[in-house]
């Protein structure tokens, strides 16, 4: 059984705290190893570390860390199958989805590259009475990222990049359930040549959250996970002085019209609502048909084939899905299937009664695909996020009707909507009340060069994450005003400068 503990000042570091949480082999349904929780104490060493290495950091050439970037990119290049596979191990899903979770973060790490260009500030020469004015974009200091489970590669270098990028210093407090990612990531900063102290992470709970998120040295704070938690970290954070971006839960709809190709919607939906064991962000959850005649026909569809959905240990290459992430996680998602049940959704699949009978992998925290029918508005398992291998059907009279789901829903993270006709997607796109939409794509996350958010309850904050608004959030801007006299001037100037001056 190994441990991990944390990484501070460029050093693994051994925690002190004597309390350790479990992490577990999900595909095995065992522990494997437990990791380090950190104390308030060892949290603030992080934070001094970091703060040591701001003014150094900060001062270096932006040119300069550009190249720890591109070094940083070519290390991840070459671990990541490695990275890949420790993902696997302590998260559950799938090697492939494992690549893709690192490669979805090394994309910010490539954009993060450009920063000598993202950092240019504006100009304007001789704005009046000889005087010219330009901005510059400063790093704030100290910033901390809070990561989840889900993607313990993509969302810390979503952050960490852009952040470090920008000439902040950086401390990391992942989820304590997949913690080895993160660590090794460390690994791969120093080996690119980021200096001692930029980069940190500490292993912990509550108490290392609490202690980021009032701790005045640390000025911004970045958080991706439950929206009851997504709450409370905007709220301490703000409430102290920081900035916050804190994206939260989501319940993502796929609207189907009639002209819809079914062929080409069945495949998305299998892969959107069935990948990762549905436990992404960006799930589809919730297949909107138009017409009873859509429904009838997309139900048929989808019942073979996730019946048929190969599910095994995260490194059986024919597998297309793998466990849940703990044992706690898959009795949650069977529960919600229950109280389906119960409000009167038809079940066409049920997913609880599977079981893995691979040699060494019966124990595993595994469930199978879930599909329901007539589902309404009205009930909890659709207001509320379940993250788990289910999808369900609401059946829709028109247009109208479907696109006024996500739009009143609390979540509002993203929605995608299928159909051939160009009006009815982009007065759906124009319309719905959704951060994130797509047409004709089964989840519309968009690429690192622009902006990852959702609305309502989905994100609190003003600044998404990557993308030019990553930049933003990181840094403040300074304009300055400045003259330079070609003669000696005399005299007070009571007067506000304005344009005519």
């Amino acid at each position: 059984m190994y441990e991990r503990h944390h990484y501070i000042a460029g050093k693994d570091v051994e925690g002190t705290s004597g309390r350790f949480g479990p992490i577990f082999n999900p595909s095995k349904g065992e522990q494997q190893g437990k990791v380090a929780l950190a104390s308030k104490a060892e949290v603030e060493s992080a934070i001094a570390a970091a703060e040591a290495a701001f003014p150094a950091w900060s001062g270096t050439s932006v040119v300069k860390r550009a190249r720890v970037l591109q070094n940083l990119v070519q290390i991840l290049y070459r671990e990541k199958d490695a990275l890949a596979e420790a993902l696997s191990s302590e998260h559950g899903k799938v090697f492939s989805d494992a690549q893709g979770d690192v490669q979805r973060g090394l994309e910010v790490a490539e954009f993060a590259q450009g920063i000598p260009h993202l950092l240019k500030g504006e100009y304007s020469d001789n704005v009046g009475g000889g005087i010219d004015m330009y901005s510059m974009r400063k790093p704030l200091g100290v910033v901390a990222g809070i990561t989840p489970f889900n993607f313990p590669a993509m969302i810390p270098l979503w952050m960490s990049c852009m952040a470090i990028a920008c000439g902040n210093t950086y401390v990391l407090k992942p989820s304590e359930k997949d913690p080895t990612v993160p660590l090794m990531f460390a690994a791969c900063w120093k080996e690119a040549g980021l200096p001692d102290g930029v980069f940190n992470v500490i292993n912990g709970d509550k108490e290392a959250v609490d202690t980021v998120c009032t701790d005045p040295r640390v000025k911004a704070v970045s958080f991706v996970g439950s929206t009851p938690i997504a709450q409370y970290v905007y709220a301490t954070s703000t409430a102290n002085g920081k900035r916050c971006q804190a994206m939260g839960g989501a319940k993502n709809h796929m609207v189907i019209m009639p002209d819809a190709d079914l062929n080409q919607v069945a495949d998305a939906l299998i892969g959107a609502a069935y990948g990762s064991a549905g436990e992404r962000c960006m799930a589809i959850s919730v297949a909107v048909c138009v017409g009873d005649e859509v429904a009838d026909k997309l139900v048929e569809m989808l019942k073979p084939r996730v019946e048929a959905l190969k599910i095994g240990h995260s490194m059986d290459p024919e597998a297309e899905m793998g466990p849940l992430v703990t044992a706690d996680h898959m009795a949650k998602v069977s529960g919600y299937l229950d109280l389906a049940e119960q409000e009167g959704a038809t079940i066409v699949v049920d997913g609880r009664n599977f079981k893995n009978d691979q040699p060494g992998f019966e124990n595993g925290y595994y469930l199978g695909g879930s599909l329901y029918d007539n589902v309404t508005p009205d009930m909890r398992t659709y207001k509320e996020e379940i993250f788990g291998p289910t999808l369900q059907i609401i059946r829709t009279k028109s247009f109208d009707e479907a696109a006024e789901l996500p739009t009143v829903h609390e979540f509002g993270n993203g929605t995608t909507i299928f159909t051939r006709d160009g009006d009815t997607a982009r007065e759906y796109a124009n319309r719905v009340e959704v951060g994130m939409v797509g047409i004709n794509v089964p989840i519309p996350v968009p690429l690192a060069f622009h902006t990852f958010g959702g609305w309502k309850s989905s994100a609190f904050g003003d600044i998404n994450q990557h993308g030019m608004e990553g930049m933003r959030f990181y840094t403040k801007t300074k304009t300055v005003t400045s003259r330079w006299p070609t003669g000696i001037r005399s005299g007070a100037e009571f007067v506000i400068p304005t344009l005519n001056s």
